[in-house]
């Protein structure tokens, strides 16, 4: 991986508002990119191109020529590379130049000289190693367990919000907010409006989860760290969503800049055979609408919340879990950020 985008000033701050690198993120789903295409995207504050070369095979590349730095988004897709409209500089998906056609011999050719992510895809989304150094090699992804389960039937949402992305995963981690913000849901209107919870640890992250109250309401929320990070939470259902057993959410989020994020969720049940059919046939005619009501809920709140709104917070017993987060994230940021100050100096 070239060093373009290898930025060195950065500040604890920035990490944690950007996004905490070495780590695999979620960019946006597999159809933004059609075989033959490209897309440009801006993640952790930096612009990207994606594009799928004619064997199907995704890439991730910085989106600047190195000869003058002139978007390669604008350019035309040849393939295996990109050729960049104001000089036709050609770069193939690893970020070497092939071809400089006006000077043939150019002594960048045969150089990587692009930012290249190391990219996969899975259930139906890019996503892309996002490195602190040059050298950093990738971590190993666990992919979450419904989206690698055969018994289960998923359906893919993806948005983006005016929002930092902090917000979206601390609303994750916050399953009291669905007895009042959603309390008029078609699956979070039950149960007590008042809880104890605890934190329960894993292998892999931790369980955020009421104490006296189960299978009621948004009742219980895990945290994941695979390579990646992410959430699995289930919200009860009624018999009338028909078959299936309990409904369950995977989601993820992302940093486009310090202020908005690309918001992934996963709805999954585990149903098989013609109940998967029924069970497809009402989410897609009834089901879908209703949940994105309920997550329209969810923007609008983070929406309108001020950037600063976590520096004058008065927390209690129920942010137990954003507590946690916060600690984890800040921390690992300012161990970054020293990295990154040890390196360069």
């Amino acid at each position: 991986m070239a060093n373009h985008y290898v930025q060195r000033d950065l500040t604890a701050e920035d990490i944690f508002n950007t996004g905490l690198r070495d780590q695999w993120y979620a960019i946006c789903p597999s159809t933004f990119v059609e075989r033959g295409a490209m897309q440009k995207v801006t993640r952790w504050g930096l612009d990207w191109l994606l594009f799928r070369k004619s064997d199907g095979e995704i890439r991730m590349l910085a989106d600047r020529c190195p000869h003058r730095g002139a978007p390669l988004s604008q350019g035309m897709h040849l393939g295996d590379r990109i050729v960049c409209r104001y000089h036709g500089v050609q770069v193939d998906g690893g970020g070497t130049v092939v071809k400089v056609p006006g000077m043939p011999g150019c002594n960048m050719e045969g150089q990587q000289l692009v930012t290249s992510l190391p990219t996969r895809e899975v259930g139906g989304v890019i996503l892309a190693f996002f490195a602190s150094a040059p050298d950093s090699q990738p971590v190993e992804l666990g992919i979450p367990d419904p989206l690698a389960d055969p018994e289960v039937s998923s359906f893919l949402s993806y948005m983006e919000w005016k929002a930092p992305w902090r917000y979206a995963l601390e609303n994750l981690l916050d399953p009291m907010h669905g007895a009042y913000l959603h309390a008029d849901s078609h699956s979070m209107s039950g149960g007590e409006t008042s809880a104890r919870f605890r934190i329960r640890e894993t292998d892999r992250g931790f369980f955020f989860e009421k104490t006296d109250q189960r299978g009621k309401n948004f009742d219980w929320v895990e945290y994941c760290r695979t390579g990646a990070d992410w959430v699995d939470l289930e919200i009860p259902y009624p018999a009338s969503a028909g078959p299936g057993g309990g409904f369950g959410i995977i989601g993820m989020a992302t940093p486009i800049d310090a202020e908005t994020t690309a918001v992934f969720f996963w709805r999954y049940r585990r149903v098989e055979g013609w109940e998967r059919d029924v069970w497809r046939f009402l989410y897609r005619t009834t089901i879908e609408a209703r949940h994105w009501a309920v997550v329209e809920q969810d923007r609008v709140m983070l929406e309108a919340m001020a950037l600063d709104a976590d520096q004058a917070e008065n927390l209690y017993q129920h942010d137990l879990g954003v507590i946690r987060l916060r600690r984890l994230y800040r921390g690992q940021a300012e161990e970054q950020a020293k990295a990154l100050l040890d390196a360069h100096g």
